[in-house]
């Protein structure tokens, strides 16, 4: 996903990082806890819930990073939030971005990224991203819906799309891009006790960031479209 390319937002984002690693070294990371419940709705109730959110305009934006004015130009992006039904419960799949790609080295992301000319929609975009970076085939993917767009500090206007993978599945990692796959249990990322929310300074907006789990670091907008997605469901 290519959202980081001026140098502003860019070293911004290196900055809250680095305050994030700092905060989080002396946490533990973290894998259950008897206080996080398994989410085990339905595919029927969670795409019920998606279309009840957005209501009736599904492309309507919802929180920004920035302050948008008359002038402000936005470009287009999506991402897939990959849902997937393992050990009797939901989980989240994300992956953890190399350290050799042009932009988020090292951080965890869904996989997505900007439109292409042609792309009409944001599904198209996130099942084409998906395929490139980690060889999902699209046939393999249930979309259930959308999020509201999430509007980054480098100006992209971010739509995430919901969708059910089907498990277990094999991956093609393209390994420019992905060093990882890993998935998260949406009852753990549903335990507020996991998640800190915090002001940076110089921003206008809070900073999302999760306990650190399996060696994992969840921040950022990444994280900002995870805890979207459980507000709309409820959790």
């Amino acid at each position: 996903m290519r959202l980081l390319r001026q140098p502003g937002p860019a070293q911004i984002a290196n900055l809250g990082k680095s305050f994030l690693f700092l905060l989080c070294s002396n946490s533990p990371s973290a894998r259950t806890s008897d206080s996080n419940m398994p989410i085990t709705l339905t595919e029927d109730q969670i795409s019920q819930r998606l279309q009840a959110a957005i209501q009736g305009d599904p492309s309507s934006d919802g929180f920004s990073e920035i302050e948008l004015t008359e002038e402000t130009r936005l470009k287009c992006a999506a991402v897939l939030i990959p849902l997937v039904w393992q050990a009797e419960e939901w989980h989240l799949l994300y992956t953890r971005r190399t350290d050799t790609v042009e932009s988020h080295k090292g951080q965890v992301s869904f996989p997505g990224g900007a439109c292409d000319e042609g792309e009409t929609t944001p599904e198209q975009t996130a099942l084409r991203e998906a395929e490139e970076e980690i060889g999902l085939d699209p046939g393999k993917v249930r979309v259930l819906g959308r999020l509201s767009n999430l509007i980054t500090i480098t100006y992209f206007r971010v739509t995430p799309v919901i969708g059910v993978v089907r498990w277990p599945t094999v991956f093609r990692v393209g390994e420019h891009e992905v060093a990882r796959i890993f998935t998260i249990p949406l009852g753990w990322l549903s335990n507020p006790s996991n998640r800190w929310e915090f002001e940076m300074q110089g921003r206008t907006r809070s900073l999302i960031a999760y306990h650190p789990y399996d060696g994992e670091l969840l921040w950022g907008a990444t994280a900002r479209m995870t805890l979207d997605f459980l507000k709309v469901l409820g959790l």
